[in-house]
């Protein structure tokens, strides 16, 4: 079933053109004379291209409903990194290029959600926060504590995060996978 053009919101996931898209960023446009359409970016689900399109209602953009699954993270080996569906325990490996804006909240044996087009896997999503172990950052400089100052903090998958001057290392933080930012302490 087509959707008409003010209906797109961001986030959304469309078929447009035959392909899979996210969209990621959309403003409409209404000009004196003519029809509306919507300058959307969008995200390729399959490819992880991003493109810009305009759109009109009388394009064939459809919704795409995504099947939700609880994934777990098993490992990564040439170049593929390898998830186990939790329900029917079948394996499934992502490219590299997939995963790279979550890269550095992977964690083997961390649960992860799996997004399903017509039995397809096109996405995978962290959970919203992910404990990680801090594997280097400089000391904290006595008496800055008042100030509130950050430092970086390299954690164990190799992400880079900002985190209080009192942060050592071999401790564990939580980090917010949707901002990269750090939460709290954890242990």
């Amino acid at each position: 079933m087509g959707i008409s053009i003010g209906e797109i919101t961001r986030g959304m996931t469309i078929v447009y053109q035959g392909e899979l898209y996210e969209v990621m960023e959309f403003e409409h446009v209404k000009r004196g004379r003519g029809s509306a359409f919507v300058r959307a970016k969008l995200r390729g689900m399959r490819t992880g291209r991003v493109v810009t399109e305009t759109l009109r209602d009388s394009d064939n953009i459809e919704v795409a409903f995504l099947e939700v699954r609880p994934l777990q993270y098993l490992y990564q080996a040439g170049g593929k990194y390898t998830f186990m569906d939790k329900g029917s325990f079948e394996e499934y490996e992502v490219p590299a290029e997939a995963v790279e804006p979550i890269r550095g909240y992977m964690v083997e044996g961390l649960e992860f959600t799996g997004l399903f087009y017509h039995g397809e896997m096109v996405k995978v999503e962290p959970p919203n926060f992910v404990d990680l172990r801090v594997v280097e950052t400089p000391p904290g400089v006595k008496g800055d504590t008042a100030t509130g100052g950050e430092k970086p903090a390299t954690l164990e998958t190799g992400l880079v995060v900002k985190v209080p001057l009192f942060v050592t290392v071999g401790e564990v933080i939580r980090v917010d996978t949707r901002t990269g930012a750090y939460v709290e302490r954890v242990g």
